[in-house]
């Protein structure tokens, strides 16, 4: 019982993950577009997120700022998910859905890219978090699911939005995971060209 419950579990995520891939390759690929060109320009990246998305919010700046798959140098991106101090003096002293959006309000500059995410699409402090990011003039990049949520409906013609086609909590998570490997490798091989390989 245990075994099967488990290859369900394998089977499920890679079926979700071979149902999104024709879905999410034009909005991946427009995000890396987005991304690249922010950086290229000298602007950075903010991300947030609650929960399994705070953590990939923090994988992803660690990519950046570390390395993904080659050596090069650091590339700006934060995590807003991580200072402790700020997330509880903001939360206790005005409300939890502001966590986010005193700190876009704090980095953000007009240029700079937010990614947002959201696997129901309805966090409010990531939405208020978008709301900041678009009066700034920043672009946001939201990974969703769920259908998008309320986030899906804030979004302008100038930002992306990766929406992955499921319901279950943990396969958008998955998706997410995988959409955002696939972001930062398309980062590299948009300032390296080729593969890591050659």
């Amino acid at each position: 019982m245990t075994n099967q419950r488990i290859l369900s579990h394998f089977h499920e995520s890679a079926e979700t993950k071979i149902q999104s891939a024709t879905v999410l390759a034009q909005p991946i690929a427009q995000a890396i577009e987005l991304m690249f060109a922010a950086l290229s320009n000298g602007n950075k990246i903010l991300a947030c997120g609650n929960g399994g998305s705070a953590a990939d919010c923090q994988h992803f700046a660690a990519e950046l700022v570390g390395r993904f798959e080659r050596e090069r140098f650091p590339l700006p991106a934060l995590a807003l998910t991580t200072d402790t101090s700020i997330l509880t003096a903001v939360a206790n002293d005005y409300s939890y859905r502001e966590i986010f959006s005193k700190q876009v309000q704090a980095f953000g500059q007009a240029g700079d890219i937010l990614l947002a995410i959201s696997t129901s699409g309805n966090s409010a402090n990531v939405m208020a978090a978008i709301e900041a990011a678009l009066e700034r003039e920043m672009r946001v990049v939201a990974l969703t699911g769920k259908g998008g949520g309320a986030i899906g409906k804030m979004l302008t013609d100038a930002d992306v939005h990766i929406c992955v086609p499921a319901e279950r909590t943990a396969r958008i998570q998955e998706v997410h995971l995988t959409s955002i490997h696939c972001i930062c490798d398309g980062i590299d091989v948009a300032l390296f060209g080729g593969d890591v390989n050659e």
